[in-house]
């Protein structure tokens, strides 16, 4: 293929890639899409990356509202900065082969802090694209997208650009309603005013018991307001903490309700419809241990209900979509169900689901663990759509037990995308032992060829474990290992059973 270098510019601030052919097209400057050009460039495949954007950093340049992001960075490691194994601790940089590239989110981080800003996160990612020399045209909007016999086209502002393959990385940002009754005459939590005295002495409902609705209601009893309601139909899940959206900092309007203070309500209702009348709301809810309904009087309607992929007309393209047309139907490679040559990344990747054992999603909704799926996603379009070769070392039968033990000890992927990414081996007869990368979990399960695959799950008590798949001769067996409380599992405890289950896989 031809370098990609020598049709664009290094420096962030150009605007390279002009309207014309390139073999894959990436919309978004997001994290999703400045991690995924990054790997489809460490792989060799030419391509171009659009952005409606004048910078980079996605939705970090909007969300969140007023609180800092849920996911850490520890700047006190025992690891060397940069290294694989201190993404583990950094949950909010993309990452990069060179170490220079990581942990570039520290430094933005001030010193009080192990959570970033949205301000903070974007800095970070600008530092990356320009480090990594990720270019991108940026304020070109992509309008629409048509098929051209084996070809995609992406009309944008600036023009056509033709691609084999298309990946968007358009994140979750366009406001989502159910289609409640009246609720279209509160406000989305996009629209939330920051302004100190914009809630004093009012009273305010959220629906919605996510991230986003006690993100509000924990910014907004800041104000002097006089009363906050919060309601949507399940109970905050409090005591699975460790697979729930909530986090404890955000639970102020929580601990308020439960311990009686006034003004202070969560409810565990469905709502029924919203009214005007005059100046205020009334809000009707359903509560199940109630026979009549319940009505709050309110003077501002938030509606925390959550956000859609803005997919613009790709389900007019046959791109089917999921859960109430907010995300498209993926593939575990994360391409279109139904349209091949569209793939997706970023947090719209949630969309494949995985095994989700134990009711346990993925992570993919997050920088920790879509930068993971991003690099799977390169090396899968590298390979199968434009035949790239990519190493599958062979490592010797006496190495596999030790090198599975230190993946589960130590490798980030396992320890962010637990249950949906593993580290993968094929066994062969003939080829040997071949180390085939990480993958989705679910690639492995639903495979035919002889492996092994090792992860790291909760099971149903919210324990750690790790467990090993095996298939041999086409039958497939899972294997659960005992937890250990530090969760270091290469000493004889977990060799010798490893060592038992994988032994009859090996060739002699």
């Amino acid at each position: 293929m031809r370098g990609q270098l020598d049709r664009v510019s290094d420096t962030v601030s150009s605007r390279p890639f002009p309207p014309g052919w390139y073999p894959v097209v990436v919309v978004g400057s997001g994290p999703g899409g400045l991690q995924t050009s990054y790997f489809l460039s460490r792989l060799g495949v030419e391509h171009a990356v659009l952005s409606a954007d004048d910078g980079p950093g996605g939705m970090f340049r909007r969300f969140p509202l007023f609180e800092r992001l849920i996911s850490w960075t520890h700047p006190s490691a025992d690891v060397p900065r940069g290294s694989r194994e201190f993404e583990a601790h950094d949950q909010n940089s993309l990452i990069a082969d060179d170490p220079d590239l990581g942990a570039l989110v520290l430094d933005q981080i001030g010193e009080d802090h192990r959570r970033p800003a949205r301000d903070e996160m974007a800095s970070g990612l600008r530092a990356f694209a320009e480090r990594a020399s990720v270019g991108v045209r940026y304020g070109c909007r992509w309008e629409s997208t048509r098929r051209d016999e084996d070809e995609l086209v992406l009309v944008t502002s600036d023009g056509e650009y033709r691609c084999t393959v298309a990946i968007f990385a358009v994140g979750m940002t366009e406001p989502w309603v159910p289609p409640i009754p009246g609720l279209e005459l509160g406000m989305h939590y996009v629209h939330v005013s920051s302004a100190p005295d914009r809630y004093e002495d009012r009273r305010v409902v959220i629906v919605g018991k996510r991230n986003s609705a006690f993100e509000v209601g924990e910014a907004i009893v800041r104000s002097g307001l006089r009363e906050l309601t919060l309601v949507s139909p399940r109970p905050p899940d409090l005591a699975r903490l460790a697979r729930s959206p909530l986090r404890p900092w955000y639970l102020t309007p929580y601990d308020e309700h439960v311990r009686g203070a006034p003004g202070r309500y969560v409810l565990n209702a469905s709502v029924e419809r919203i009214e005007r009348r005059g100046q205020e709301f009334l809000l009707h809810a359903l509560d199940p241990t109630r026979p009549e309904s319940v009505v709050v009087e309110v003077d501002d309607v938030v509606a925390a209900t959550g956000f859609r992929a803005p997919l613009q007309d790709l389900p007019e393209l046959g791109v089917t979509t999921v859960l109430d047309g907010r995300l498209p139907a993926l593939t575990p490679f994360w391409e279109s169900v139904t349209v091949p040559g569209v793939y997706f990344a970023g947090n719209v990747t949630q969309a494949a689901q995985g095994l989700r054992k134990h009711g346990v999603a993925s992570v993919s909704s997050m920088v920790c663990g879509f930068r993971y799926n991003a690099r799977i996603l390169a090396r899968h379009v590298a390979e199968t759509v434009f035949g790239i070769r990519l190493g599958r070392p062979r490592i010797e039968p006496a190495n596999v037990v030790p090198y599975l033990l230190g993946e589960l000890t130590r490798a980030p992927e396992l320890t962010m995308q637990k249950g949906y990414l593993a580290r993968v081996l094929g066994i062969d007869a003939e080829a040997g032992i071949r180390n085939l990368g990480i993958l989705p979990l679910e690639v492995f399960v639903d495979g035919s060829h002889d492996g092994v695959a090792a992860t790291l799950e909760f099971d149903a008590d919210e324990t750690i474990r790790p467990v090993v798949y095996m298939r041999r001769r086409g039958v497939l067996n899972e294997t659960a290992l005992p937890p250990h409380p530090l969760r270091r599992y290469e000493d004889a405890e977990y060799g010798e059973p490893l060592d038992a289950l994988v032994r009859p896989l090996l060739p002699s």
